[in-house]
């Protein structure tokens, strides 16, 4: 017993903090193993503080927050944000990547069991490998007993997202009709839900999760060119995101319909929608949610032809984008990560739309670098638009062949419908061969 004693005394005299976690430490272990139906955890994860139980079990394994950052590709301040996020909204990817390198139950995060396989992108994963729960359960006969005691909103709402969060990721590389016939029986079925739901936490839940839904199918509405059906997602999208009680989603979904309506050319009402969205933001939001915003608003201004405004809301959108990234996954519901080459992105679509050729060719190389074969296709429209303010014919339309052709690959009704208002702009009669080319592609196009 008295070396045990020594040990908690020396305990104390560290960091009131680190003393506190340890300390916590003590009372979930059973013989050496952590506890996981300890009312301490049981509590945090009731709580949704999820970074306490990731703290906890961490400490326990003698895991330096160092340490535990390499294993997971974070940073240790990362790792140190992640455990002190409290009941603040969690990016599901870290929760799964953290819970498989710690062998935290998914439950006990709010991240539901899984089919025996889980598609992430074009990765296929087994499910116990995925989630990392399958030492856990042999090593605590109570584990089945916490597991049985989760939150069932809560793992239901973790499953329904991640199956969002994967046709996300396919959107870049599937084509969005046939995206859309997935997601809008996948929304239905969420709505259905809803409509069953027991209680008010459980609409509540499940209401974020059809927000995310509405607006991927928004944004493939959009794509599609089907802008009647984009405008109606997006609005389910952000009702359903303030009926789920979640400022920063309702956020979200209110910048994505202002990017829309800047790039339909309504600037003022992409400028309106910008100022409702940052009243939704608090001093907890992340520096990343400020910085996009700055972004959608610099696209409303250009709509508006203010070239000034728009300038200034481009700094201030590089400038948040620089601080808030530092090599760590995008904090949700933002799943791919804003940084200086998309708002690159942004300044070239502003520089199309206020016809500043020198706005897209310097911006032009960093955001033609994204993987994203549409947003590419797009960026090039914009490039080709600089290049045809500029009068270089030529040079305009073989950027916008390439592009047409990404197009007609995705069948992308979006691309397809820039690639025309671009060769409406152009009024002349003599016609190079490059553009008599892009014309005879563009007939034969029936989307």
């Amino acid at each position: 017993m008295r070396p045990s004693i020594m040990r908690c005394s020396h305990m104390d005299m560290r960091a009131p903090h680190q003393a506190s976690s340890v300390g916590a430490v003590l009372l979930v272990a059973l013989g050496g193993v952590l506890n996981w139906n300890s009312e301490v955890i049981r509590e945090a994860s009731r709580a949704r503080d999820y970074g306490k139980i990731i703290e906890l079990t961490r400490t326990h394994q003698r895991m330096t927050q160092a340490q535990l950052g390499r294993t997971c590709g974070m940073s240790q301040s990362a790792i140190s944000r992640l455990e002190k996020r409290g009941a603040h909204p969690y990016a599901m990817d870290i929760l799964l990547r953290v819970s498989q390198h710690l062998g935290i139950p998914a439950a006990l995060l709010g991240l539901a069991e899984s089919p025996a396989r889980v598609r992430i992108g074009t990765e296929s994963v087994d499910r116990r490998q995925f989630f990392g729960a399958a030492a856990a359960v042999a090593v605590s006969p109570a584990l089945a007993t916490a597991i049985d005691c989760a939150d069932k909103a809560e793992q239901r709402a973790s499953s329904l997202r991640l199956v969002t969060t994967s046709y996300r990721r396919l959107d870049g590389s599937t084509l969005s009709r046939e995206l859309a016939e997935a997601v809008r029986p996948h929304l239905r079925l969420i709505q259905g839900l809803i409509g069953a739901a027991p209680t008010d936490a459980h609409r509540i839940r499940l209401a974020a999760v059809a927000s995310e839904a509405a607006s991927l199918a928004a944004w493939l509405a959009w794509d599609t060119g089907d802008n009647g059906s984009a405008r109606s997602f997006y609005g389910a999208a952000i009702k359903a995101a303030r009926s789920g009680a979640n400022p920063l989603l309702a956020a979200y979904q209110m910048g994505s319909l202002a990017q829309f309506e800047a790039h339909a050319g309504n600037g003022a009402i992409a400028l309106g929608l910008t100022k409702r969205a940052r009243g939704f933001l608090d001093p907890e939001s992340p520096t990343l949610a400020d910085a996009w915003l700055s972004a959608v608003e610099a696209l409303g201004h250009a709509a508006s032809g203010d070239q000034r405004s728009c300038d200034r809301a481009l700094t201030l959108s590089r400038a948040g984008a620089n601080a808030s990234n530092h090599g760590q996954p995008p904090p949700w519901p933002w799943v791919f990560t804003f940084d200086e080459a998309k708002v690159a992105g942004f300044r070239v679509a502003c520089g199309a739309s206020l016809g500043l050729p020198r706005w897209v060719s310097d911006s032009a190389g960093p955001a033609l670098a994204t993987g994203h074969a549409k947003q590419r296709a797009l960026l090039m429209l914009d490039l080709a638009a600089g290049r045809l303010a500029a009068g270089q014919i030529e040079a305009a339309f073989a950027l916008a062949a390439e592009a047409l052709k990404t197009g007609l690959q995705y069948r992308s009704g979006r691309i397809i419908e820039r690639s025309r208002a671009l060769r409406r702009s152009l009024s002349t009669s003599s016609l190079p061969k490059v553009v008599r080319e892009f014309d005879d592609r563009l007939h034969g196009v029936y989307l």
